[in-house]
């Protein structure tokens, strides 16, 4: 039952697909249990099976794997490994490997075998390709509280129906999903696991959640998961200390403890550590046709003393604070993943200024898809809190992103980090009365989809969720029949709609030549305009934002061609919620040399407004 190959790729850190040898694996009508604990003295197999007490297994190598084979045991029994450390001392432990375990609070693994389904998403599999000439607008949902059943949680068949309608409705094409690996502790909202290959139990099975992104998929959007592989949480029963010590963690305590999130950070030195993270990546993407992943905090993994300054030893062998062994597993990582799943759209929440997050790994990069724009969202927000009157000291916040927007291939996110502890919901970090509030959060939604980049909202933004999120109860969802409420969502799905359908808006995105600036330093005003440019110039749109509380009538902007102009799109309609000001003709350029172009056209801009305006043909 030794099987080398496997072996020998799981610890020298090549392994893909290890999931299929470590674990509880059926084979000729037994149940073969694996596990790693290469510092263990003793290891015991413990479940419903055998009433609790311990059956010895065997250690079949040197390097610490140990294995039993049982008759009889059955899906959905419990189990753990018992462990006895050098010190003497017995720690029961989950499967690292489990593919089900027993709802918090209980912590036990549960037999589940293979992870078989009926699938029906062969149309949108052959369809999937590269999403960088394509739209990309990302509907970010938690699923325990995005509606509740009563005080409970929905299943996994049960949310997909509702939120795959809704996210339709709304013109979104992805749903990405905060962490669905077994985590035992509801505040942490999934980023400290302790079950990597265990889908949470909290709404149902792995087949319930098979449905789920099948039936996401027969619908045509995509599903994204949050993916933690920089660090775990330290409940006993989980990975920490795992065979009496540092096993998935490093063994030097300054880097292997994370004190500032209370959890413990992966050892990237380790090759089955390794094997194990690698894998998992994969696994979601085999087993559940996951179509991505945004990997969570990865300047954890990049920087030695990231969280712990006031430490200078931590230096890697070169004097500086680079994690060598972290920057290789992002490489390898991203590498087998291009190679496995070519399409998977993987994207990198990295809050440093690290170069070449996107570029390929084979040209010195990490290889990642895409990277969360952070300065864009951090400046933006900012600016958007800003008293109107003042904005003007401030516009560089407004206009410095695209300084770097294509030094890499961003998502510009809205995410929940930004509506919770204390940072107010986007609605009221807006200034103002109600109406004012209303018309800078269109305008904001209408820059981040006019700006380059791919698109990210979390759940709630879409129709003015007044409170912060709160992870235990569900959105305020009685404010969709408020009025201004009702108009935000009708405004966020229209644009959304007008998004996808705009070649020009996603086209030649990563590109420079998908942006021209028309004017970008009135200051006094308030007001930026450019052009957004797709692959034939008739796709050519012509973005006009005005973010200061006055009317503009007949406002000169230069215009690329002398031909008829139609505002094809304004956040300020009355169906929105805004004062109506707009234009309704035809605008037809007169040969006025203005903002570096030969012709140019006056239009109507009404305060706190974007305009978006094609020409004819």
């Amino acid at each position: 039952m030794k099987n080398e190959l496997d072996i020998y790729l799981f610890h020298r850190g090549e392994h893909r697909k290890i999931y299929d040898y470590l674990g509880a694996i059926f084979n000729e009508g037994k149940c073969v249990f694996r596990v790693w604990a290469p510092n263990a003295k003793k290891v015991q197999i413990i479940g419903d099976f055998n009433q609790w007490q311990g059956m010895d297994m065997r250690k079949i190598n040197n390097e610490g794997i140990w294995e039993i084979s049982l008759s009889g045991i059955y899906k959905y029994q419990k189990y753990k490994f018992k462990i006895l450390g050098q010190d003497e001392k017995w720690r029961d432990k989950a499967d690292p490997y489990a593919r089900y375990s027993e709802i918090r609070p209980q912590t036990a693994s549960i037999v589940y075998g293979d992870l078989r389904y009926d699938w029906e998403d062969e149309d949108w599999i052959k369809k999937r390709k590269e999403t960088r000439n394509q739209p990309v607008n990302i509907y970010e949902v938690h699923l325990g509280s995005w509606i509740k059943n009563g005080d409970n949680f929905f299943n996994y068949r049960e949310i997909a129906e509702k939120l795959c309608a809704y996210v339709k409705e709304m013109n979104y094409n992805y749903i990405e999903i905060m962490p669905i690996n077994e985590y035992p502790l509801d505040d942490s909202w999934g980023y400290q696991g302790t079950g990597y290959y265990a889908v949470t139990s909290r709404y149902g099975t792995p087949e319930d959640f098979m449905y789920f992104v099948n039936y996401f998929h027969k619908n045509g959007i995509g599903v994204i998961l949050d993916w933690v592989p920089g660090h775990f949480c330290k409940d006993n029963h989980g990975l920490y200390r795992f065979d009496g010590t540092p096993t998935y963690e490093s063994n030097w305590k300054l880097l292997g403890e994370n004190d500032g999130w209370g959890t413990a950070n992966f050892d990237f030195s380790r090759n089955e550590v390794r094997s194990f993270l690698i894998s998992n990546a994969l696994f979601w993407m085999d087993k559940f046709h996951i179509d991505g992943l945004r990997m969570d905090a990865i300047a954890n993994i990049l920087y030695l003393d990231f969280g712990r300054d006031g430490h200078p030893e931590l230096k890697n062998q070169y004097g500086d604070n680079r994690n060598l062994w972290g920057i290789e597993f992002l490489k390898s990582l991203n590498y087998a993943i291009k190679q496995e799943f070519p399409y998977a759209l993987i994207c990198a929440e990295d809050s440093t200024s690290w170069e070449g997050v996107t570029k390929s790994e084979l040209d010195g990069g990490l290889g990642f898809k895409y990277k969360w724009n952070m300065g864009w969202m951090n400046d933006t927000l900012k600016y958007m809190s800003i008293n109107p009157m003042d904005r003007g000291k401030f516009h560089k916040n407004l206009t410095f992103s695209l300084v770097y927007a294509f030094s890499e291939n961003y998502i510009l996110a809205l995410s929940h980090d930004e509506v919770v502890h204390g940072k107010k919901s986007l609605v009221n970090k807006m200034p103002g009365n109600d109406w004012e509030r209303f018309s800078n959060l269109r305008l904001l939604y209408a820059y981040m989809i006019a700006h380059p980049g791919k698109k990210l909202l979390f759940m709630g933004g879409e129709f003015g969720h007044y409170l912060e999120w709160r992870f235990y109860e569900e959105l305020e969802w009685y404010l969709i029949n408020v009025d201004l409420n009702k108009k935000l969502k009708k405004f966020v799905k229209d644009l959304n709609g007008f998004y996808l359908n705009e070649k020009a808006l996603w086209e030649l995105d990563g590109n420079p030549g998908c942006f021209e600036w028309i004017e970008h330093s009135n200051i006094s005003d308030s007001i930026i305009s450019f052009e957004r440019k797709g692959k034939l110039g008739n796709d050519t749109l012509i973005v006009v934002l005005n973010f200061s509380g006055l009317n503009r009538q007949k406002y000169r902007i230069g215009v690329p061609k002398n031909t008829e102009y139609t505002e094809v799109f304004s956040s300020d309609c009355l169906e929105y919620g805004g004062s109506g000001i707009g234009n309704k003709e035809k605008i037809i350029p007169t040969k006025k040399e203005w903002n570096g172009r030969k012709q140019s056209i006056e239009v109507n801009i009404p305060a706190f407004s974007v305009q978006f305006f094609k020409s004819k043909g």
